[in-house]
């Protein structure tokens, strides 16, 4: 596991970049509904005026709204107007004695701090004088109320006018009860009463209302846009390097476990089946890349959104938060309720998708064993009970999913109407504006949709925790076999020898050795000759060379060193193998033969070829050495097979041939004609065969026969007939007591 998350690290940088992007996406997304509220409530609703706050106002109305404010607050008129007299900025004059009905004031200041202040003391001096100076019903019954207040004398002159001439400390006092009544009305609806007396006024000031409106829709439209565009932009990227990283990512994976499986000896390959680690090199790791874009894409956006569409919600001091907490508690328990009915089916999928590729592979390469025995039905019967097993684990999992799907979309549609229900109260008393209402709903929206993102994830993660644990296996199973930290050079006077020096070996697991004290020496120039009853020990002992496996005791020793104190590239270099069943790779026949060289000329094939008696089919052949080969060389026969893998190790020219039983293919001419070339073009390596038929073994010069993982003789043929019963026996199994004697 380990291993996966250092490959992973080297894309550090890129994933902080994804980060920023999805930061930058975020802020984005959360922008757009402010600006459709604002839309809404200012471009719409209020007619392009975004603050209560008049930008120009007729010096007589200036009046009435300076007289209708507390003393404490009048400064903010003082300090924020210009009086505009004939076109040029005159000196404040708070006696009014030089101000014209033509006149008019200029707010000076527009930032938005200075905005918000101001806000809420101009709406209660606009709705003070909306109240005493306005036509509405709710005024002039208002009005009215007063006037009924005063004396007889003074009823019939307008309140406002009245208001005007008391004297300053009763003024005060009225302005203070006033101010208490109006601090009593929703600062929504104070605001709005504001905005349409404000409307009036730039009317009567000669502006032009629609075109200010116009105006606002214009620009916040074109910054919707903007923002919409920089979101896109993020998107884009964010996608086109996730995917990079997935793939990049998966590249590293299946390439640093096609290297481990490559240095595997067979006991790793007996812990992993070939068809499991097919499935883990393909399946597991596009389950991990999908992972990987979606964890760029989803899994770090989804806390990103909802936590700042949570933030915006508070920030706006909304009372409907309740409505998003009740959602994300549904959402989560029927996540957690679907995550427990399918996480035990994750972790059976990928072992019913090994299963299916290992039948698969077994028949078609039994293809033909399956024919010759009518096995047909049988075969189509065991594919089809674990394809069924994997068909319905997959349906049951997607069922889950779209289980999920709906019951997400319809919480989500819920709380929409929820919304829309409670908020449309709230708009009908004033509390809340419809763009504000929007905006909730599109921020609930986000709120929701991140936690259904992580749901969604919550139902992919643990199928991809299960490939990166089989993946994880890969990389951190032990290897047997593996290089010393204090390699030894080779002795020169020993260049070629083969020694087996009191070798014992045992399988992992088992309970008795399968070779036994062996000991013996191979020298350049010999050719040392293993035979025995099958199950003898004869492959597994020559496996031990090449360091397919480790001897359990002694030691193997090429060149004068033991095999495991020379590094593993070095000692196989030295080595001619081939096995006991003739392994080719697609390609042609010059690349097969030339398989273990680089260097290799198209002479010395050719003569590999001429040594391994292959020439006679290769040249019947259209394309001769430029023929194809198949994959695992289906297209020749076994004979043929068995010549083209003798005349690659022969191309090799390595000190030391290991044949395994590599002659049983070949007819008895061929077999001889064979060995003859090879003793002349191998007289100065080391050969150890393998064999099963005595007439392989006859011109050895020294022939080991083992039983039972012993060696029981010891000797040329001669020699071994006089004094090896072992031998005896499987030489007259073979060849007729006459035909030992001519021998």
């Amino acid at each position: 596991m380990s291993q996966l998350g250092k490959l992973l690290k080297r894309f550090s940088g890129w994933i902080v970049l994804i980060i920023a992007l999805l930061v930058a996406q975020a802020l984005c997304d959360l922008a757009l509904p402010d600006y459709t509220s604002n839309i809404v409530n200012v471009g719409i609703q209020q007619g392009g005026i975004e603050y209560a706050v008049p930008e120009e106002i007729r010096a007589s109305e200036f009046q009435k709204l300076v007289t209708m404010t507390l003393e404490k607050d009048r400064n903010i008129f003082y300090d924020n107007y210009e009086l505009i007299k004939d076109g040029e900025t005159v000196s404040w004059d708070q006696t009014w004695d030089t101000v014209t009905k033509d006149d008019s004031y200029h707010f000076r200041l527009k930032e938005d701090a200075d905005l918000e202040t101001m806000e809420p003391i101009c709406s209660k001096a606009i709705m003070a004088v909306s109240l005493l100076d306005g036509d509405s019903e709710q005024a002039k019954s208002i009005q009215e109320q007063m006037t009924q207040a005063l004396p007889e004398e003074m009823r019939g002159v307008p309140l406002m006018q009245l208001f005007l001439q008391m004297p300053q400390e009763q003024a005060d006092a009225v302005l203070s009860q006033l101010d208490e009544q109006l601090s009593q009305i929703p600062e929504s609806i104070l605001s709005q009463s504001a905005i349409a007396y404000l409307q009036t006024e730039y009317r009567a000031a000669g502006l032009d209302v629609d075109q200010m409106q116009k105006q606002y829709i214009l620009i916040a439209g074109l910054k919707m846009l903007g923002v919409a565009l920089v979101a896109m932009v993020c998107t884009i990227g964010v996608t086109f390097i996730a995917a990079r990283i997935a793939a990049s990512y998966s590249r590293d994976v299946r390439s640093g476990a096609f290297r481990k499986v490559l240095k595997f000896s067979s006991k790793e390959m007996d812990h992993f089946s070939t068809a499991s680690l097919i499935t883990r090199c393909t399946n597991d790791i596009q389950q991990v890349q999908m992972l990987l874009v979606m964890m760029c894409r989803m899994v770090f956006y989804a806390p990103i959104i909802g936590i700042g569409a949570l933030i915006k919600l508070m920030s706006k001091g909304s009372s409907m938060t309740w409505v998003i907490g009740l959602a994300v508690v549904l959402i989560m328990g029927i996540v957690i309720a679907l995550f427990a009915c399918a996480m035990p089916k994750f972790k059976i999928l990928q072992k019913l998708v090994d299963k299916v590729n290992l039948i698969t592979r077994e028949i078609l390469t039994g293809l033909p064993v399956i024919r010759a025995f009518s096995t047909q039905k049988h075969e189509e019967e065991r594919f089809d009970k674990a394809n069924r097993d994997l068909t319905k684990t997959n349906l049951f999992v997607n069922r889950v999913m779209v289980l999920m799907m709906p019951t997400m979309m319809f919480i989500m549609n819920g709380v929409s109407i929820l919304v829309i229900g409670v908020g449309a109260g709230k708009v009908d008393t004033g509390v809340m504006q419809v763009g504000d209402l929007m905006a909730f709903i599109q921020y609930g929206m986000q709120i929701i949709m991140a936690f259904l993102m992580l749901s969604m994830m919550s139902i992919m993660l643990p199928r991809a925790w299960v490939s990166v644990r089989r993946l994880g296996e890969i990389f951190d199973e032990p290897l047997s076999i593996h290089d010393s930290e204090a390699p030894k050079a080779p002795v020169a006077e020993k260049k070629g020898w083969v020694e087996f020096k009191d070798v014992s070996f045992r399988y992992p697991n088992a309970e008795e050795d399968v070779l036994s004290n062996i000991s013996f020496t191979a020298k350049p120039g010999q050719t040392v000759a293993l035979i025995g009853s099958t199950g003898s020990g004869k492959s597994t002992l020559l496996n031990l060379i090449p360091r397919f496996f480790d001897a359990t005791q002694g030691s193997v020793m090429v060149d004068g060193v033991d095999v495991r104190d020379l590094p593993q590239h070095e000692l196989r270099d030295k080595l001619g193998y081939v096995p006991q069943k003739g392994v080719l790779f697609s390609g042609t026949i010059q690349s097969n033969i030339s398989y273990g060289r680089d260097d290799i000329s198209e002479e010395m094939v050719r003569e590999a070829a001429r040594i391994a008696q292959a020439t006679e089919f290769i040249d019947a052949k259209p394309e001769q050495y430029e023929s194809p080969i198949s994959q695992g060389g289906g297209n020749v026969s076994g004979g043929q097979k068995q010549r083209l893998s003798i005349a690659r190790a022969i191309a090799k020219g390595p000190e030391i041939y290991l044949f395994d039983d590599s002659f049983s293919a070949l007819d008895f001419k061929t077999d001889i004609t064979l060995r003859k070339a090879l003793r002349e073009a191998t007289k100065n390596s080391t050969i150890l065969i393998v064999a099963q038929r005595i007439s392989t073994v006859l011109n050895a010069d020294q022939i080991l026969v083992l039983d039972e993982g012993k060696i029981v003789g010891k000797g040329t043929h001669r020699e071994l007939l006089k004094n090896c019963e072992v031998y005896q026996q499987i030489a007259l199994s073979q060849l007729s007591k006459e035909e030992l004697d001519y021998e």
